[in-house]
This record gives C-alpha cells, sequence and structure tokens, in this order.
C-alpha cells in the first residue's frame, strides 16, 4: 500500500514510518521540515498522489486553547480536503484516551475538534484513543522546569511504549476503516510523579520534581479518567521495562 504519515519526523509518526516500511509498504512523509505544510495545504496534493490511506500522527506544542483548537483545526481540514481530492479511502486519527470527559485542557479540547472533523468528513476514518506514552511524564516535567525545579501533576495514568502504538497503528492503517477504535492501552497504571522522577534520574538529570493541580493539567484529571476503558487493547511493554531500554 501506498501510505501518508502526517507527523512522519515525530516521536510516534518516525516509528510508525519504520514499521510500515519494514512490512514492505510505501511510506510518503508528510512533515513541514520536508516541504509539506498543513497549516497552509502547501505540497499535500502532490504529497497524497496516489495515497491509499492517511496516518494523523501530528501534535501541537502546550500553548492557549484558541490557538491549540485553531492548529488542529486548519491542519485537519487541509488534510481532509486534500485526501478527498487524491480519493484516499482510510483516514486514521491518533487520539488520546478521556478527552471526552475533561474541560479545561487546551490539548484536549484541540483534539476533541480534530476528532469532529475526522467524523463529520468526507473520508472513511478510524479513530484510535491511545493512553499517555512511557516518555510522558519526562517531557511534561521539561515543560515546566526552571532552576532545576519542575511542577508536574500527580496524574494516574496506564501509559504505553511508543513503540507499542506505533506498531499498533501501522496495524490500523493498512486495514479497513473501523469508526472509533477500543482505547488501546500499556499493560499497568502508574503515577506521573513517580515516572518522571525515574525516568529523570535514569537519564542522569536531578531536578525537584512539585507535584501540584495548579498547572495544565488541573483536578478534572484525577482519579481514573486517564485510564483505559474496559475493553481496551492492552499492549505488553511495561513501564519498567521500557525504562530499562532506555538506558542500556
Amino acid at each position: 500500500m501506498r501510505i501518508a504519515v502526517a507527523g512522519a519526523t515525530g516521536n510516534i509518526g518516525g516509528r510508525a514510518v519504520t514499521f510500515l516500511e519494514r512490512d514492505g509498504h510505501d511510506v510518503v512523509r508528510v512533515s513541514r521540515s520536508l516541504g509539506v505544510d498543513l497549516t497552509t495545504g502547501e505540497g499535500l496534493d502532490d504529497a497524497l498522489t496516489g495515497v491509499d490511506a492517511v496516518l494523523d500522527a501530528i501534535s501541537a506544542p502546550p500553548t492557549d486553547r484558541a490557538q491549540t483548537q485553531t492548529y488542529f483545526h486548519t491542519t485537519t481540514r487541509n488534510l481532509l480536503a486534500a485526501e478527498q481530492r487524491a480519493g484516499v479511502r482510510h483516514h486514521v486519527l491518533l487520539s488520546i484516551v478521556g478527552i471526552h470527559s475533561i474541560e479545561g485542557n487546551p490539548h484536549y479540547a484541540g483534539k476533541r475538534e480534530q476528532e469532529r472533523l475526522v467524523t463529520e468528513g468526507p473520508v472513511p476514518w478510524t479513530i484510535v484513543p491511545a493512553t499517555q506514552f512511557h516518555d510522558f511524564a519526562a517531557m511534561v516535567a521539561g515543560w515546566t522546569e526552571q532552576d532545576g525545579v519542575a511542577t508536574i501533576a500527580p496524574l494516574l495514568v496506564q501509559p504505553i511504549a511508543p513503540d507499542d502504538i506505533a506498531r499498533v497503528l501501522a496495524e490500523v492503517v493498512t486495514g479497513e476503516p473501523r469508526g472509533r477504535y477500543v482505547d488501546v492501552a500499556g499493560p499497568e497504571p502508574q503515577d506521573l510523579v513517580d515516572m518522571a522522577r525515574r525516568t529523570l534520574d535514569a537519564r542522569g538529570h536531578r531536578i525537584k520534581l512539585v507535584p501540584t493541580w495548579s498547572g495544565m493539567f488541573g483536578v478534572a484529571m484525577a482519579g481514573n479518567v486517564l485510564l483505559p476503558g474496559e475493553n481496551a487493547r492492552i499492549e505488553p511493554t511495561t513501564f519498567d521495562d521500557w525504562l530499562a531500554a532506555e538506558v542500556d
């Protein structure tokens, strides 16, 4: 199959490209750094020529609600319109578990807008909701770190290895459209603060972590709201196994 991957130079998109090419698929990398701009549509029509399916694994930097919604609205609208012109038969969107029960988070508001456009759009689709990735905790600490101190919310999550979710996405995008896919998660619940501390320690980066609900992740995200549903697809790599591989 000829498959386009939006966000092909990112954490998950890049891994999905590797799995797809390993399985013999012809992969088109869609990325601004490679000359395809989703915010303007520049280069999209050429990139999607002859493409059978598209995997959207783009993300957005932490910003305010309006900017995030605008970004996801614009990029998704441009991508879907170009897919329709090209005759693409399957659009796969990587999304996040729990976003429909949480208000106040700018990124989640943007992802809800992205999902809305996909479900109402012209291209047959599959939405794959995933839990947070194993490397998410250290990334969050990096967003807030100042002078050796970082604030981080004590979220309860059931994280998944980046390779595991990328492999699932590579599988889904080569199949038939399935609508809303089951939640995809790792095998064990974890505390985000503990994940951050252990990851940073393993990397030799010692900072003080201050648990708080006053940052970008508020109390609406406390409890079980980020955990997968009962019918979830559980992937095998534990946080411990991922962390051990990270420091090898």
